[in-house]
């Protein structure tokens, strides 16, 4: 068979090469403004930056979903000192440690680094998952109180999205079909397009006069005015919205669950919550059995089980904030532009701030809290810029842990089930338990 070329064909090959060599140029030029140019002249942070683009994406996540971050954060303090560079989900990253670090990010000052992601969302006995009934549970209570939205579609579709977004907030930052990133791109503009009918739908009530300014979350934010009497922005709700999303429902549900394994796990620790648990039972029998401020404040033993279990499991390993201009800590530069990332293990498991740190003790949090130095137990943040959903994540998850243990108590069926992190601390199972319904309180 003789195959003809056509004369035209003939211009493929200088196409073809003319392309390589612009995507070369293209890549060398963004090699040279993003991990060349930002080091010439500066005293940088020990450690290489890893491979282009990709870095330590892989090893870190890895070890997230094994959940050994803090081994992995160990054997780089322990090569490099508790700050150090990286590269990590497409971004030239510097990571802080330690309780210096911890001040430096969280302090009022002027440091010159400000909040950022990268750009990558029954009855007798019964055998229920509990880890994903309690994140449903936390979202929805979330999403009724924060945005007063009912059952429905609408709460459903906002989980759903929200569950897909989640998981691509931490994933290489790759754009293509089939890709988390692009899964998780689409799962936020979905969810931006519910709160975009839902900022209308307020605005429409507020102005007929159904709802007042402090009906919800969303009324309060349509409201405000700034000194200028101009209303924020849509997009600065809907980013105060997802804010509010994420930290008060996954620092919530990861507590609940945790708790909830480690009460099927040490006796000792169950026995004294149910006891506390029972005296806010009998101090709310003249109201009906509903719980006020009065009997949250009594839970103080459950609450010093709950920062026990952040201590050893906090809901988020650290964060990413972002430098808006050049700055420096501990006598490194950090160039704007570049991530740095704070991350919780290094003092929660130091020895010189919490005896026997691998130890659960929750009686530690009854006599330390007010000597504990400063910018040392951070799973809401700390200082100025705590977070400040952390009083409604108390309250919250003191009120589901009363009424889930003054009527189920349960045991694990998997006694020996794994942790992973997706991308947060979650039993690899889904935490399976046999439930017994309570008939004594």
């Amino acid at each position: 068979m003789e195959v003809n070329f056509r004369h035209e064909d003939s211009t493929f090959v200088p196409e073809i090469t003319t392309l390589i060599l612009v995507t070369l140029v293209t890549l060398l030029a963004g090699c040279w403004r993003y991990r060349v140019y930002p080091q010439l002249g500066r005293k940088l942070p020990p450690r290489k930056l890893g491979l282009p683009i990709v870095g330590e994406s892989l090893s870190f996540f890895k070890a997230q979903k094994k959940n050994l971050v803090a081994e992995w954060m160990k054997k780089c303090t322990n090569e490099y000192g508790p700050i150090f560079k990286t590269s990590l989900i497409g971004s030239n990253a510097v990571i802080i440690t330690g309780q210096a670090g911890n001040r430096f990010i969280f302090s009022d000052s002027d440091s010159g680094i400000a909040c950022n992601q990268p750009a990558s969302e029954l009855n007798g006995m019964e055998s229920v998952k509990v880890a994903p009934l309690l994140k449903k549970t936390a979202f929805k209570v979330t999403c009724s109180l924060l945005y007063a939205l009912s059952e429905g579609k609408e709460k459903d579709a906002l989980l759903e999205n929200f569950a897909i977004a989640l998981k691509g907030i931490r994933c290489v930052p790759l754009n293509f079909p089939g890709t988390l990133y692009r899964k998780s791109s689409i799962a936020r503009a979905r969810i931006r397009n519910l709160f975009t009918q839902l900022i209308a739908r307020k605005r429409r009530e507020l102005e007929e006069g159904k709802v007042s300014s402090h009906e919800d979350i969303i009324s309060t934010l349509v409201s405000l005015r700034d000194e200028d009497g101009k209303p924020l922005l849509e997009e600065e709700i809907i980013d105060n919205l997802i804010t509010l999303m994420i930290a008060s429902h996954d620092t919530i549900a990861i507590l609940l669950i945790h708790f909830v394994r480690l009460l099927a796990r040490d006796a000792e620790i169950c026995d004294k919550v149910l006891q506390e648990q029972k005296k806010v039972v009998k101090a709310s029998e003249g109201s009906g059995g509903k719980l006020s401020r009065r009997e949250v404040q009594m839970m103080k033993y459950t609450w010093s089980v709950a920062q026990e279990i952040m201590r050893l499991t906090p809901p988020v390993i650290g964060n990413f904030r972002r430098a808006w201009r050049d700055t420096r800590f501990d006598g490194f530069d950090i160039p704007k532009g570049w991530q740095v990332l704070w991350v919780t293990s290094d003092t929660h498991l130091d020895d010189k701030i919490f005896a026997e740190p691998e130890k659960i003790d929750p009686s530690r949090f009854q006599t330390l809290t007010k000597s504990m130095p400063p910018y040392t137990y951070i799973p809401f943040g700390a200082g100025q810029r705590i977070c400040p959903g952390a009083e409604f994540a108390r309250v919250e998850a003191l009120l589901i842990i009363h009424y889930l243990i003054t009527t189920y108590r349960w045991t694990e069926e998997i006694p020996d089930e794994p942790m992973i992190a997706d991308p947060i601390p979650y039993p690899a199972m889904g935490l399976p338990v046999k439930l017994y319904s309570r008939n004594n309180i």
